[in-house]
């Protein structure tokens, strides 16, 4: 039987950090490549706990179909403690559980969005969410970043070029992936020139909670006045990815879409995960444990950083002050693409900078590195050999 791919398909590529992601579980491989939280972050011994007395004390709570919007007490619980960690959300907006954070761009493109339309994005950006916005039929319009986040005159200036552009989207906590933050007076201005623009925000959140250094920036969603801000967090990085937990603070005029959006999407988020990601928070101490982790992220990239300062003097980055990535400029003259596929010979694995660029075709001198996944010992010696291979390019 013949079939032909949708138009707005045709054109689509597999995630390049998927595919290496591949590569990585090959024997002795480094992966520079993931992005996945550290496993020893991973709170284990809860999760075991919590599961255990909700499918012994009232499986069948778990187990039967739930709301679209999510398990009530854990919406409940998660207003509540963005209202009190972060001063999120207001009496007018809506907890909507989702699958994992991307499925917040997911719908949130669904309900703004119809094929054609342009969104305007940093560049680079995450390769996730840029996939999914191009099979909504999107045109991506980007904006390049400085070491404080996106570039606001550039961002002007792309607002101007796009008349009509649907939504902004942001991640402006250690940046995905080019690890920076965006500045309180970068946040401010974007918002202003969004509600001058008539244009919604996607501020997506997702490392937040995993800073290490300098202090908390107040979330664009903290001022929203106007109810055009859409907040998406997940406890994919403060929990651990595979419960695919996430969720979107939406303003309530969005709100009967978005479910709807839900609806036709997945019909709901797994009741079980929801409800040990509820009682994770009814038994332990959340905060604490953000505590504790971060530790974990703060040994890790202070290595790795430290690694690079001795081992690869030629490389470029903006030393985040949080999350999982690193985003790294090589020198003038080494192509990125050969420099990548050699490493791979020393056994390391990096993502190639173009997957995160609106057009991953055009010329791209950066890579992605993720410090989070590997080893302390596995972080020296791959960047170690990331040093040696750079000498074979005359560096």
């Amino acid at each position: 039987m013949a079939y032909t791919l949708s138009q707005k398909f045709a054109g689509m590529k597999p995630s390049a950090t998927r595919e290496i992601l591949k590569v990585t579980s090959q024997p002795g491989m480094i992966a520079f490549a993931g992005g996945s939280p550290a496993v020893a972050a991973f709170p284990c011994d809860e999760v075991t706990k919590l599961s255990n007395e909700i499918l012994t004390e009232n499986p069948v709570s778990a187990l039967v179909y739930g709301v679209s919007e999510g398990y009530q007490p854990l919406r409940d619980t998660v207003k509540k403690w963005l209202k009190e960690r972060e001063n999120v959300g207001t009496d007018d907006d809506t907890v909507i559980i989702t699958a994992g954070g991307t499925q917040v761009m997911d719908l949130a493109s669904r309900i703004l969005g119809s094929e054609g339309d342009t969104v305007i994005c940093e560049e680079p950006s995450f390769v996730g969410s840029l996939n999914c916005f191009r099979s909504h039929g999107f045109k991506l319009a980007g904006v390049p970043i400085d070491d404080d986040g996106m570039n606001i005159d550039a961002l002007e200036k792309v607002i101007a070029e796009n008349p009509g552009a649907k939504f902004i989207y942001t991640i402006p906590n250690f940046q995905n992936p080019g690890g920076t933050t965006l500045s309180l007076e970068k946040r401010k201005r974007m918002y202003e020139l969004a509600k001058a623009n008539d244009l919604v925000i996607i501020e997506d959140n997702p490392y937040g909670n995993l800073r290490v250094a300098g202090e908390d920036v107040p979330a664009i969603k903290s001022f929203d006045t106007e109810g055009i801000v859409i907040y998406a967090g997940s406890f994919s990085k403060i929990l651990a990815p595979g419960i695919r937990v996430a969720y979107a603070v939406v303003p309530q005029k969005m709100a009967a879409a978005f479910t709807i959006a839900k609806q036709v999407s997945d019909v709901h988020t797994g009741v079980l995960n929801q409800m040990i990601v509820s009682r994770w928070f009814d038994e332990y101490d959340v905060n604490a444990h953000i505590d504790r982790i971060r530790v974990i992220y703060r040994e890790k990239l202070n290595l790795m950083c430290d690694c690079l300062d001795k081992y690869c003097p030629q490389l470029s980055y903006v030393r985040p002050e949080g999350g999982l990535f690193i985003w790294a400029k090589l020198p003038e003259g080494v192509d990125m693409l050969s420099y990548v596929k050699r490493l791979l010979d020393f056994k390391v694995a990096v993502v190639p900078g173009s997957s995160f660029m609106t057009d991953d075709t055009a010329p791209c001198d950066y890579i992605r590195l993720n410090f989070s996944t590997p080893s302390e010992e596995n972080i020296v010696k791959g960047v170690q050999a990331m040093g040696e291979v750079l000498k074979e390019f005359g560096e």
